[in-house]
């Protein structure tokens, strides 16, 4: 037999043997979401029944934040630390399980998250592929291994809105963390962070628009020069050999790394998170203190920059921001203390007889940072093309570089100290 031959049967028989691996029984689980739910508090106010797969300072649980709606959730924190515990890893949001619900390891390698009636809501797709086991490791990265110890899954590979250190987002492969809706209704939100060949993006998806809008750009603040940005990974090292300081960094894959902070302790129990509003934040568990654990380490957004004013609802549905506050809400006529309740004009009709406009200046809207528009055209056209656009509700326009923007949701308008970037917002004649 030739030596391809030969070959080919080994590689026919490995096969054969990794398919035919299983769960031992010993290895298998089966949980049910019933009982008492936990006394300690957590994030978001949810109720939550914990499983008993943990990890020092992370466990599995059962979450709700509305009644009957449960998620499986990995928690980061200690009772110990009388701190706010935290949720760093979810398997189903926006796919509910209810009471009595299971979350099982069977001896075919795969994870199962199942409603009672047997729906499933979550699974990890690895039947028959040679898993052997399960295991949740210190840096809260669960996983299924082979008889070789290989990652079969990772939870790693699946982020919701959290990056834990250690773990990456990549091109081709798991590439954004999307924010949660709101602290009570657990579903994918506006908010996204997205790997991109030469860059992460920060978009805002809004109703009135056909594609997100983005309101931030790493371009300039990652140093990555010309090499594709394939993966991007949180992490923190000692910053000395002495460990003086730790320091949290996002790494690319060329060697380099864009320094986030640096903590004057172990910072490896950190995690960096895409908010409900948009922010992004990295949260550091000092776990040798008994009280007030958890420290807002890193802010991209910070408010002494003023870089608050970048976030699309920083000051709610329409507001003018300057230094980080809200400082008015912009009428046709005129300038008016800002409030929660500021909204911008109701278009009722798409007749340009029905329309008219009211000019800003020194005004910016946070796609503009970012984005080149339309032009060179005059301040007519980019008029026209709002006009005659029966979902826009405003155009941006730079006087100097005759730029044009149109837009489909107004929310945070930044004010510049440049008078020749001009908003005009439009609203009904009445």
């Amino acid at each position: 037999m030739s030596s391809s031959c030969l070959f080919a049967l080994f590689l026919f028989f490995a096969f054969s043997l990794i398919a035919q691996a299983v769960v031992p029984d010993s290895e298998t689980f089966k949980f049910v979401n019933e009982g008492e739910f936990g006394d300690y508090i957590v994030e978001y106010g949810a109720n939550y029944r914990v499983l008993s797969i943990s990890s020092t300072p992370f466990q599995l649980c059962f979450y709700n934040t509305t009644p009957g709606a449960y998620t499986l959730s990995l928690r980061m924190g200690t009772v110990r630390s009388e701190s706010l515990m935290r949720w760093v890893w979810e398997a189903n949001r926006g796919s509910p399980v209810g009471e009595n619900a299971t979350f099982s390891l069977g001896t075919d390698g795969n994870l199962l998250l199942a409603n009672a009636n047997g729906h499933i809501a979550w699974q990890s797709m690895t039947v028959n592929k040679g898993v052997v086991g399960f295991k949740l490791l210190p840096n809260g990265n669960m996983v299924l291994y082979d008889s070789k110890g290989n990652f079969v899954w990772q939870s790693f590979d699946s982020p919701t809105d959290t990056l834990l250190v250690g773990q990456s987002l990549r091109v081709g492969g798991p590439n954004k963390l999307v924010g949660r809706v709101s602290e009570k209704e657990n579903k994918d939100g506006p908010y996204s962070l997205v790997l991109e060949p030469k860059r992460f993006a920060m978009y805002y998806k809004s109703n009135n628009a056909q594609a997100p809008m983005i309101y931030f750009d790493s371009a300039d603040y990652l140093s990555t020069g010309n090499n594709t940005l394939n993966s991007l990974k949180f992490a923190s090292d000692p910053e000395t050999r002495e460990a003086y300081a730790y320091e949290l960094k996002l790494e690319y894959p060329n060697g380099g790394a864009r320094i986030l902070s640096r903590p004057k302790y172990n910072s490896t129990l950190t995690y960096l998170r895409l908010g409900i509003d948009g922010t992004l934040k990295a949260y550091t568990f000092y776990d040798k203190v008994d009280y007030s654990a958890w420290e807002v380490t890193f802010t991209l957004f910070s408010r002494d920059s003023g870089d608050e004013c970048q976030l699309p609802e920083r000051c709610g549905k329409f507001g003018l921001c300057e230094d980080s506050q809200c400082v008015a809400c912009p009428f046709p006529n005129g300038l008016m203390g800002w409030s929660k309740n500021c909204e911008p004009p109701k278009i009722t009709s798409c007749k340009a007889k029905d329309i008219k406009f009211y000019k800003l200046e020194g005004v910016d809207h946070f796609i503009t940072k970012y984005t080149r528009g339309n032009g060179p055209i005059s301040g007519g056209q980019c008029s026209n093309k709002c006009t005659t656009d029966c979902k826009c509700v405003g155009y941006f326009y730079h006087q100097t570089d005759s730029r044009c923007w149109i837009v489909y949701d107004l929310k945070t308008l930044t004010k510049v100290a440049n008078s020749t970037h001009l908003g005009y917002m439009k609203a009904p004649i009445v």
